[in-house]
């Protein structure tokens, strides 16, 4: 599914009109880097003035506060907040389980289309890994808007010519993430033991971390009933399990259980969250939660 060129084509069109009207968080914080249209935290030649300083030999005489000198006959310099360019690090997960059905692939590259366009469109320095367990890849600037990063992608589902056996949690520790970046997350978060590894390392290093989680109804509250083969995504594995009432109630539990979970270290490390459904349009499904968790906001 992953490799569905109408899916890619579709996935991609939608994402990027949908990044025309809201994007990834940007006004949140302050930013250091190079130049662009954001405001930082040092000394620049935008237009906000900051403060002023001692004028030292050297210093550019267009910044000069002439109607200082001449009330005090001292020369002073204006300083003005700099214009900063974002840095983005985009990890995109790309586990079985995050293309396990067509509605849970669809909003999932779009996720990861959305972040990658919110992040052009704003002359973000960009920097987009793909991850699945324990590995992970950096995409080539060249390989973003081809099918290239899809048979990366791919060859991370192999280990030594075998598929992976469970979901392994994601090896963020391991990226070397940019200090000072937006960190985004695009992760159904369906990992089997604490969420503090993961969010934490949004965090490192002054990192401002966003997990975007994509799921569907079926998965959050499904209506088996009866015999059922379950299938393990991660390996191909089938499993005969009869689903009885109070079965169902302890996955319902178990799940709801692991969201808090993942809302609470989130809201401990200072990590915007948000779940976005599959089933509603983009736009829309990213509003339910991600404006109100501050994972998103109005491009405007």
């Amino acid at each position: 599914m992953l490799g569905d060129a109408e899916l890619l084509r579709r996935t991609r069109e939608a994402a990027r009109g949908v990044a025309r009207l809201v994007r990834l968080p940007f006004r949140n914080r302050v930013w250091k880097g190079a130049a662009g249209e954001f405001q930082g935290g040092g000394a620049g030649s935008s237009i906000d003035f900051q403060d002023h300083r001692t004028y030292l030999p050297g210093d550019d005489p267009r910044h000069i506060n002439w109607q200082a000198f001449a009330r005090t006959g001292n020369y002073t310099m204006k300083l003005y907040r700099e214009e900063v360019r974002p840095q983005v690090d985009v990890i995109f997960d790309v586990s079985r389980s995050m293309f396990v059905n067509e509605p849970k692939a669809s909003r999932s590259l779009e996720l990861f289309f959305f972040c990658t366009d919110s992040a052009t469109q704003t002359s973000s320095a960009i920097n987009v890994w793909l991850a699945c367990g324990r590995r992970h890849a950096l995409v080539p600037d060249d390989a973003r808007e081809g099918d290239r990063w899809v048979k990366m992608a791919i060859d991370l589902w192999q280990d030594s010519g075998t598929t992976a056996t469970a979901p392994i949690p994601l090896m963020l520790g391991e990226l070397p993430l940019r200090a000072n970046a937006l960190r985004v997350l695009v992760s159904d978060i369906l990992f089997p033991d604490s969420p503090e590894r993961i969010v934490t390392a949004l965090t490192t290093r002054n990192g401002s971390g966003v997990i975007l989680a994509p799921f569907t109804i079926e998965e959050e509250r499904p209506r088996w009933q009866g015999n059922y083969e379950f299938v393990e995504v991660e390996d191909n594995s089938r499993h005969t399990r009869r689903v009885e009432p109070a079965l169902l109630k302890r996955y319902r539990n178990a799940y709801d259980q692991h969201v808090t979970q993942w809302k609470t270290s989130c809201t401990r490390h200072s990590v915007a969250f948000a779940r976005v459904p599959a089933e509603p349009p983009l736009e829309q499904a990213l509003q339910a939660e991600g404006i109100s968790q501050r994972a998103v906001e109005p491009a405007a």
